[in-house]
């Protein structure tokens, strides 16, 4: 009942349409603030009642400052974003406040202290375990208190696809059969402080089994034996990718 968009998704308004009708009040909007349109205080509440516009609501529950950086923090703060936060929540038209993050870990752990947070977004999964904030990252915002909504956990599809056959056998060693997509979903609701967890998906079945596998995933599920092999495959796909990159660069 999560459902993640932003400005820069261009996914506000189809979002809006689909829970016309009764449906917004059953579920949790996230949303992201582009801060490259933020160049004065104003901009602020321009910009949030225009996603309230296309979102066709009257509040997000989940309201994210996009990538945000150290740097860009100090140029926010400098407009007055902590004015911002205290009237959009006094009125109501955010519930909580947080931000997603593509940084490394010394300035993830910069942005976590510079705010009293709700939450914040990250990149994490198997092969992205030392990668952007990582392991060590999320278990910091989790000590601070900060829910933690994970995106990428099957790294853009890469884990859920499937597997080289050296993976594939791998996985077959396993005394409990799952799918990639599983054992890749598994891995990253076996960290407990992981609140919630963002997966593409385009089909019914996809769906189906995302809400199986988070019923099931309890933190710490995972055996030993088990872990171990994912510790294997995840070194097999270090072999077998040349450019380990999700981003543009």
């Amino acid at each position: 009942n999560y459902l993640d968009t932003a400005f820069s998704y261009g996914n506000e308004a189809l979002v809006g349409r689909a829970l016309a009708g009764g449906y917004r009040e059953r579920v949790n909007i996230a949303t992201k603030v582009p801060l490259f349109l933020i160049r004065k205080r104003k901009d602020l509440d321009k910009v949030l009642d225009e996603q309230l516009q296309n979102l066709q609501t009257d509040h997000v529950d989940y309201y994210h400052f996009h990538a945000l950086t150290p740097a860009a923090w100090d140029r926010l703060k400098g407009l007055g974003v902590t004015d911002f936060f205290a009237r959009a929540k006094a009125d109501g038209r955010i519930r909580h406040i947080g931000f997603s993050s593509h940084n490394g870990t010394v300035d993830f752990k910069k942005v976590v202290d510079a705010y009293d947070w709700d939450f914040c977004l990250i990149q994490f999964n198997i092969l992205d375990e030392t990668n952007q904030a990582g392991r060590e990252g999320l278990e910091y915002a989790a000590s601070k208190g900060l829910g933690i909504v994970i995106m990428e956990p099957l790294r853009g599809g890469v884990l859920a696809r499937p597997p080289p056959r050296e993976v594939q056998a791998i996985w077959d060693e396993a005394v409990i059969k799952r799918s990639p997509a599983e054992w890749g979903l598994r891995w990253v609701w076996n960290h407990p402080g992981v609140t919630v967890v963002l997966s593409g998906m385009n089909e019914e079945r996809h769906i189906e089994e995302n809400l199986r596998v988070a019923d099931e995933a309890l933190p710490g599920s995972l055996t030993e034996k088990e872990l171990a092999l994912v510790g294997r495959v995840k070194g097999v796909y270090r072999r077998q990718i040349r450019v380990p990159c999700t981003g543009c660069h």
